[in-house]
């Protein structure tokens, strides 16, 4: 974040637009990146307090409240992260579009950015508080119904039974618009629908993020409320793996020049086919191991 942050503020200050998409693409990277490692935290509590329950860790030196109480702080900071991400793609989206930048998108990722430094900022401070008592702020966590930030969220999508169904019936609506426009834009890059230029195809990719959008927060509202059924489960950390090589080909449809000049009637050059056959099976994949999860994982 300091990097992307620094490069971000010398963009404005240079009024360059190749540092400007170079922020914006390192912004998109941590936004993927910080999903799996805010899980691999969920992962290392249900180690260091496996089989605890409500009762203390058994390491005397580790205190489960402050395990939660980072738990909460590091979603509220995903949350920011994610939405600076979000406003990164638009704008890398939006000048690929107009050739500039608006001036509010921009306004959006610097308030994010800094938003959500700070709250990455605040998260890794609690984390080291976990061991280290000496250190600790003993001002209270902030809760919600007596609980911490995440362990309120998880525990509202389990006690109401319409939450979890509501989530899974949101899950695949985005589920449909992310395949639909993926497979789109993928099958006019191999050759289908020759008739039609990429630029006209690139209008839709709006309409993928928000589906991806939905999916993930909809899968995070899953993932906090059992996440001791998907940190064990392999099948889940395949998802994962295969969704952040999948944002990366999303990122290469967005920046790069090679399918934007395929007019009507044009073929596409050889590596954007090969970008986009790969995008078509990692979606699959996605897909694939999302409705495999109970199965092949066996964790449900």
């Amino acid at each position: 974040m300091i990097i992307g942050i620094g490069l971000f503020l010398l963009a404005l200050m240079g009024k360059s637009d190749d540092l400007k998409k170079a922020s914006l693409v390192v912004f998109l990277g941590i936004a993927l990146l910080a999903l799996p490692t805010y899980m691999s935290g969920n992962a290392a509590q249900e180690m260091i307090c496996k089989g605890q329950g409500k009762a203390p860790c058994a390491d005397p030196g580790v205190s489960k409240d402050m395990i939660e109480r980072h738990e909460g702080a590091a979603l509220l900071a995903l949350a920011f992260m994610e939405l600076t991400g979000a406003f990164a793609w638009l704008g890398l989206w939006q000048f690929r579009r107009m050739a500039r930048f608006s001036r509010a998108n921009l306004a959006a990722v610097a308030f994010f950015s800094l938003v959500t430094f700070g709250l990455m900022a605040q998260a890794a401070n609690i984390g080291g508080e976990i061991r280290h008592p000496e250190i600790r702020d003993p001002a209270p966590a902030a809760q919600v119904n007596g609980q911490p930030l995440a362990r309120a969220v998880g525990t509202f999508v389990v006690g109401k039974t319409w939450v979890w169904a509501m989530a899974e019936t949101l899950h695949f609506i985005g589920l449909c618009l992310l395949f639909g426009i993926a497979s789109i834009v993928d099958l006019r890059v191999l050759g289908v629908m020759k008739s039609v230029s990429f630029s006209a195809m690139h209008r839709l990719l709006p309409w993928g993020i928000l589906g991806f959008g939905i999916n993930l927060i909809t899968g995070m509202l899953f993932f906090v409320a059992a996440s001791d059924q998907y940190t064990t489960n392999a099948v889940f950390h395949w998802k994962l793996a295969l969704m952040m090589l999948a944002g990366i080909n999303v990122l290469y449809f967005t920046i790069f020049d090679e399918p934007w000049v395929i007019g009507s009637g044009d073929d596409a050059p050889p590596r954007a086919k090969f970008v986009a056959a790969s995008a078509f099976v990692l979606v699959v994949g996605v897909i694939f191991c999302g409705r495999m999860l109970p199965f092949l994982g066996k964790a449900f």
